[in-house]
């Protein structure tokens, strides 16, 4: 079993990963948004990335998610467990909240979420009606209720292009099509990561409410960084917990 961790956030801790190495990878699609992290957490191998850059200078659209998953599934990682911060789109689910999706809603625009830009060998169509996997997300609930973190155990990632933040006429249609959080990464690198036969599932932090809920402040990206700045440590924590409890009921994955 190999760990790939996408998001990194909290993870440049030297304390945490046994033995890291930094390595510089290129791939067929292009580089990677970052060096990768190797090492092991627990015992377990694992790879990071650090999906907008090690400076977070890249933005959502520049993000090149398929070298990213390529670069992971070139190093031998078998499972994907990815980290972002989310608006919620829901009144039950408040900044500090983790959701672990189980669905998404694509409204990008300019992203390449597909490795089959031909049919080379025939069509290609892969079922995408569940994609995040079922057992990761298991592992990583059960491990938030068995650590006292308040968390939704599932919910439908809204995907947008960004920069920029949504109009209060945009969060309010998400919420009528059954969005639950909104974030500016997941649905592409979900995408891929099926492509790639990668299990794949997210834990995402909710840092605010978007700009549908009049009781509340519209997002910014100063009061992001403050509510994910305090709670980053659940993140990392989950994390590490979930890989040790992965390696030890590892016969349960498929």
């Amino acid at each position: 079993m190999k760990i790939g961790i996408i998001g990194g956030s909290g993870f440049d801790d030297p304390n945490l990963i046994e033995n890291p190495r930094i390595i510089d990878v290129t791939t067929p699609l292009g580089a990677p948004s970052s060096a990768l992290t190797v090492g092991k957490i627990r015992g377990v191998d694992v790879v990071i990335i650090s999906r907008h850059g090690k400076n977070h200078e890249i933005t959502p659209t520049n993000v090149n998610n398929r070298a990213n998953i390529y670069a992971l599934k070139e190093q031998g990682c078998t499972h994907l467990i990815a980290t972002t911060a989310v608006g919620s789109l829901r009144e039950d689910i408040r900044p500090g909240d983790l959701v672990i999706l189980d669905n998404f809603i694509d409204f990008t625009k300019h992203r390449t979420n597909t490795f089959y830009d031909k049919f080379s060998n025939g069509p290609v169509h892969v079922s995408m009606a569940w994609p995040f996997d079922y057992d990761l997300r298991r592992e990583l609930v059960k491990n938030c209720k068995e650590m006292g973190i308040r968390a939704h155990s599932r919910g439908t990632a809204v995907t947008i292009e960004g920069p920029r933040f949504s109009t209060i006429a945009e969060s309010k249609m998400f919420q009528i099509l059954g969005g639950h959080v909104i974030n500016m990464s997941t649905a592409p690198e979900a995408a891929l990561a099926n492509e790639a036969e990668l299990p794949y599932a997210v834990i995402a932090m909710s840092t605010d409410y978007d700009c549908w809920n009049p009781n509340e402040e519209n997002v910014s990206w100063d009061s992001i960084q403050k509510v994910f700045g305090e709670n980053v440590s659940k993140v990392k924590d989950l994390l590490v917990r979930t890989i040790e409890s992965l390696s030890v009921n590892s016969e349960m994955l498929h």
